[in-house]
């Protein structure tokens, strides 16, 4: 299993953190069979817990196979849900990443004929169940596969199982954050001494309608007169 020996207990620390925070560890009622090794415990309400240290050990796992890629474009990126398509979206933005957010046309990775083809050589998939076309082409093609696993994830034709809630919006947004993160460390493009100057925030899905609001709300404060001193509308 990957070593954590080169980061530093703070960081780590920070990290265990930000995963609680954002849920990372909590699973779902259900629980397939192949990820009983990452389930630390099972709550009185039925909702397993997931090990996060295993998760933190996979993801450095994950990262330095990312890594081992020589041309980035050549990994691809799948969210077919919506909560994970603006991770995909960044994560591609700033690692090189080819992403595939929304439907999955069939045939992509398999059929010539069609117009998106493309021979990825790595293949990171949001959610095992949702995804399911892309992994089972991947596995006519022989491309590696790693999936951010729940409890109830099938793991068949997976290579990689990153264990993680894929259900919630901060929990897919914060492990694209971070695995986006450590493959910029492994390539040398930022340093580990130093804070990633890219907010964890941008990962996150955000609600079209929320976003409007608050477009909204900013404009109308922006265009609202200001009160005059002398008038005494203070």
């Amino acid at each position: 299993m990957t070593t954590m020996a080169y980061i530093g207990e703070e960081q780590k620390k920070r990290d265990f953190q930000m995963m609680l925070a954002c849920s990372t560890h909590l699973g779902t009622k259900n629980l397939d069979f192949q990820m009983n090794r990452y389930v630390w415990k099972r709550k009185a309400d039925g909702i397993h817990i997931i090990n996060l240290g295993k998760s933190y050990e996979k993801l450095l796992l994950a990262a330095r196979i990312i890594v081992g890629i020589e041309h980035p474009a050549d990994v691809c990126v799948v969210s077919a849900r919506p909560y994970g398509q603006r991770s995909i979206l960044k994560y591609a933005q700033y690692t090189g990443a080819t992403p595939i957010a929304g439907r999955y046309t069939p045939g992509m990775f398999t059929n010539q004929i069609t117009k998106k083809f493309m021979e990825p050589r790595l293949l990171i998939i949001t959610d095992p169940l949702t995804d399911h076309q892309p992994i089972a082409e991947a596995a006519y093609m022989n491309i590696p596969v790693i999936a951010f696993c729940d409890t109830d994830s099938p793991c068949k034709h997976v290579d990689v199982a990153i264990p993680a809630n894929n259900k919630g919006k901060q929990s897919i947004g914060l492990m694209y954050w971070m695995l986006a993160r450590e493959v910029l460390r492994l390539r040398s493009t930022i340093s580990r001494s130093t804070e990633w100057e890219v907010m964890v925030d941008l990962f996150f899905y955000r609600d079209p309608e929320e976003a409007t609001a608050l477009r909204e709300a900013a404009t109308d404060a922006a265009a609202a007169p200001m009160p005059n001193p002398a008038s005494g509308g203070w």
